[in-house]
């Protein structure tokens, strides 16, 4: 017997998140909820963010919003440490906080029937915690430790020197842990001194997707949520522009007795909103990423047989992003390996991508999707993306169109205007 499967995009009004199965709901106090029913399954994905990243943090103690977030759940007003686990872990639920250069996001996973207890918890994390000394000093002692394994991991490196090449002069420059001289001045005060000043409900966007109607899911958020007011919350700074360097750069740090060296070479990249986004992302797929790493993959670790691994990356969203070439080479390939990813650069920006690879590329991101959104937490991590970078809740109606028009010319184009051969950052970390 012959059975056909479908795709989600032959029914995409109801197997796709869309207006006519996604409600959205804006408190009063600035909280914005998204949620989607699913009853195929008992469980809720909670997934969200507010502003509160390393763009907030002082120069002089970069990494605070990293310690701020994860000292969220170290004790609240209403539950010390031990006592916010075992609510959550008494219900087999999950909960936990991040932070990234402009968010702090929260995540969480729990039985539908739980959704009450899960907010709670989220609730008095986000609205009452109260940083003790203790675990301040714990946590601190954990981070220093990671920025000192930090500090002998070539790759690690080899990226946070990139960074301050093609974003020299500005915030992003900085990596969203700090530095190991900013963390040690970071003192437990500071945290909710930085909360106070930051944190708050405006601009906070939360999704719940799963085994709750619409309706309960809003009243549970203005339940726990609704009265939350920070008057003296900070809103997100003002994204500055960054030109592309003028000229070529390239940057060494030498981390003794190690045996591999890592490069991380490229440029900037546009901003999320950037009519380039999604012929860069299929250039991209096709120059380092699809099938064994693309034409990188192929030409440099698979014909010459330079490099341990060599991938491309795009990495967009608010402010100037950046498109980079990566690499972990024997320490006497460095030179062979940087001139062949920079000749397969003149190339891609030479001639146009082939038929053959457009159409690998189209189906590649078509085919995702469906494994994308195939899970609760896909579900919310989308929804939250959406709300993010304000694409609207039929993004994903008209996301076929938008990759299935996208030629050859469209990725040629996009292409030229950012990756430029004779102006290139790069970073190499190793012996």
């Amino acid at each position: 017997m012959l059975i056909i499967k479908k795709s989600i995009f032959d029914d995409p009004i109801h197997a796709l998140p869309s207006p006519e199965n996604t409600t959205r709901v804006q408190l009063p106090n600035g909280i914005t909820l998204l949620s989607r029913p699913n009853f195929n399954s008992p469980t809720l994905s909670i997934k969200g963010y507010l502003n509160g990243g390393s763009l907030f943090d002082p120069e002089d103690k970069l990494g605070l919003s990293y310690l701020t977030a994860f000292g969220l759940m170290t004790g609240t007003a209403n539950h010390d440490f031990q006592s916010l686990y075992n609510q959550i872990e008494s219900i087999g639920a999950s909960l936990s906080f991040s932070s990234s250069t402009l968010r702090t996001s929260f995540s969480a996973h729990c039985l539908s029937e739980d959704l009450d207890l899960i907010l709670s918890v989220l609730a008095d994390c986000l609205r009452t915690p109260s940083f003790p000394e203790k675990e301040f000093n714990r946590q601190k002692n954990q981070m220093l430790t990671a920025l000192a394994i930090r500090a002998q991991d070539t790759g690690a490196m080899a990226n946070l020197l990139f960074d301050q090449i093609v974003y020299c002069d500005h915030p992003y420059q900085h990596p969203e842990e700090g530095y190991t001289e900013t963390v040690q001045a970071i003192q437990r005060d500071d945290l909710p001194n930085f909360y106070q000043r930051i944190y708050g409900p405006k601009d906070m966007a939360m999704a719940i997707v799963g085994a709750v109607e619409p309706q309960l899911a809003a009243d549970a958020v203005r339940q726990y949520f609704g009265d939350w007011e920070n008057p003296s919350q900070h809103p997100l700074p003002i994204i500055e522009s960054k030109e592309p360097l003028a000229n070529p750069t390239k940057k060494r740090l030498s981390i003794p007795g190690k045996y591999q060296a890592d490069i991380v070479m490229g440029c900037l990249a546009p901003d999320r909103h950037s009519p380039d986004f999604h012929a860069l992302r299929l250039g991209n797929n096709i120059l380092g990423e699809f099938g064994m790493m693309g034409r990188l993959g192929q030409r440099v670790r698979e014909a010459a047989g330079l490099a341990y691994y060599v991938y491309s990356s795009l990495s967009i969203s608010l402010g100037p992003g950046a498109w980079e070439m990566i690499a972990g080479v024997n320490p006497e390939n460095i030179d062979q390996t940087i001139a062949l990813i920079t000749d397969e650069v003149v190339n891609f920006v030479s001639h146009p991508v082939t038929e053959q690879e457009l159409s690998d590329s189209k189906s590649f991101f078509l085919g995702r999707m469906p494994l994308m959104l195939d899970s609760n937490s896909g579900v919310a991590a989308s929804l939250i993306n959406i709300e993010r970078f304000n694409l609207g809740l039929d993004y994903f109606l008209r996301y076929p169109q938008l990759v299935q028009e996208i030629t050859r010319e469209d990725i040629f184009e996009a292409s030229r205007r950012y990756l430029d051969p004779e102006r290139l950052a790069i970073a190499v970390a190793g012996p």
